[in-house]
């Protein structure tokens, strides 16, 4: 156990260090290359963020831990829309765009009830996984051309005003990028070996580690973008982060660990699932009517604590 709980808290650190300086490369980017910043906080960033769930569940599903796979991205998903938005909005009130609720928001709760409906048998094929990923290129494609739209509406500047000064440092920045996703591949590793242990060692379920203790700890990053997006005045990215973050959990994240191990999942995973869709809805009305205010983000933080006590 003690082997175990080492490899998992190990596992963590390295994640969240490396996921952390992936995002700051993929920024300074993308930036430097002149994207929108709608771009680069639901794709660029969300990508960046989603790196974690992506690798943990990718290799678990591929060792045969399908619970722990969809429990990653299903607790990670809540998470993001609960812990995330709620502590984020205990800080500085997100202001979000109407028109961003509408498209971006939109497209995310389409993908959280298609992933839903797959899941609700309790199992995950790989043409169903293949269906996700497809899903993920076309709201790739969406992003972009949304973000073309609204530089030429004027809604965003075409190149942010930080563009000249990192475009010489590109080269330096994917060198970075490449090592620190490296570093979040090892921990990711680790992380699931640990988990995995973990769960044996006590006698709990793989879809409790993989609900709560992993998906927690694989939205480590996103928590840390957004407190300090929100400690900057910029709340867009904050959702937009949340947004891009959950698209790729349950398109791309769900699909890679369907492709690469499919399987039967826990029973538990209807409360669960019916708790993340309950997040989405909740998080949406508060988001339309923007701002996100200081008790509306204590009431995600509630249904937070909810989502765990399903889990446990």
């Amino acid at each position: 156990m003690t082997v175990s709980l080492l490899l998992l808290v190990v596992g963590l650190a390295l994640l969240t260090l490396g996921a952390d300086r992936f995002v700051v490369a993929a920024s300074r980017i993308s930036a430097a290359l002149g994207f929108s910043p709608i771009l680069i906080g639901a794709l660029v960033i969300g990508l960046g963020t989603s790196a974690p769930e992506m690798l943990v569940s990718g290799l678990a599903a591929a060792r045969g831990e399908i619970d722990l796979a969809l429990g990653n991205v299903v607790g990670s998903n809540t998470a993001n829309m609960t812990l995330v938005l709620g502590s984020t909005a205990l800080i500085a009130p997100i202001i979000s765009r109407l028109h961003t609720i509408r498209r971006e928001g939109a497209l995310m709760f389409l993908s959280l009830g298609v992933f839903t409906l797959l899941l609700w048998n309790l199992e995950l094929s790989r043409p169903e996984a293949g269906g996700l990923l497809l899903g993920m290129v076309v709201a790739i494609a969406l992003l972009i051309v949304w973000a073309r739209s609204d530089a030429r509406a004027g809604r965003t500047p075409s190149k942010p005003p930080d563009a000249v000064r990192w475009r010489g440092a590109v080269r330096r920045e994917v060198m970075i990028g490449l090592g620190t996703l490296g570093l979040t591949l090892v921990g990711a590793d680790l992380l699931v070996r640990g988990a995995s242990g973990l769960a044996d060692d006590l006698g709990i379920s793989s879809a409790f580690v993989g609900l709560v203790i992993v998906s927690v700890g694989t939205s480590l990053p996103e928590l840390a973008t957004a407190l300090a997006a929100a400690r900057r005045g910029q709340t867009d990215l904050v959702l937009g982060n949340v947004l891009g973050s959950n698209l790729f959990n349950t398109l791309a994240v769900a699909g890679l660990a369907g492709l690469a191990g499919p399987g039967v999942a826990d029973p538990t995973f209807h409360d669960a699932l019916l708790l993340m869709v309950g997040a989405g809805v909740m998080a949406g009305a508060f988001g339309v009517r923007s701002p996100i205010e200081r008790w509306e983000g204590a009431m995600l933080l509630i249904v937070f604590l909810a989502f765990v006590t399903v889990a446990v």
